[in-house]
């Protein structure tokens, strides 16, 4: 059992992670946002905690970054994007119950403190920008470290918030170079 209450989009989404944990869900209906649903999560926030479970597309992130910004504190669990295709759609309910216990084991919490571990230099050096396999690069560290995919901007900043040690940064980096 899950101690959070999952945040995710639809109907489907639910039923696929209730295969693969005991938890409780709310849904945001995509971006509409049904009346009362953000006063759920934020008392959903206060009372268990939340983790925001959203699909790994443009819509996913658009839901994230409205529920982050309105609900501080949640934790975030990240879907590798091939692990949620199936004929052409991305979504949560694509996923295998294997590849959602997996993500959410691997949940970070977003940092309220601003913190500057990380730089573009380091992802100049370590081949994340500025190269023809950087973008298939940074969707590896993601997966590894728990943090999703991200242009190089998002990329920094998750590292960054997401309490990423420079150790795991290391360890992540040497795995994507076997």
């Amino acid at each position: 059992m899950i101690k959070e209450i999952i945040v995710v989009e639809g109907r489907d989404d639910v039923t696929a992670v209730k295969r693969a944990v005991d938890a409780e869900l709310i849904t945001t209906g995509g971006f509409g946002f049904p009346k009362g649903v953000m006063e759920r999560i934020k008392e959903a926030q206060k009372r268990r905690g939340v983790i925001i479970f959203t699909d790994p597309d443009f819509a996913g992130e658009k839901i994230r970054k409205t529920i982050t910004a309105e609900v501080p504190g949640c934790k975030h669990a990240f879907l590798p994007r091939e692990e949620a295709k199936k004929d052409g759609d991305i979504g949560i309910e694509n996923a295998t119950p294997e590849s959602i216990r997996a993500a959410l084991e691997r949940v970070r919490t977003e940092s309220t403190e601003n913190r500057n571990e990380f730089s573009q230099k380091d992802l100049l050096l370590n081949g994340l920008i500025g190269n023809d396999d950087a973008s298939f690069r940074r969707d590896k560290m993601g997966q590894l470290l728990g943090i999703g995919y991200g242009n190089a901007k998002q990329f920094l900043s998750r590292l960054n918030n997401y309490g990423v040690t420079r150790e795991e940064f290391e360890k992540a980096l040497k795995e994507i170079e076997k």
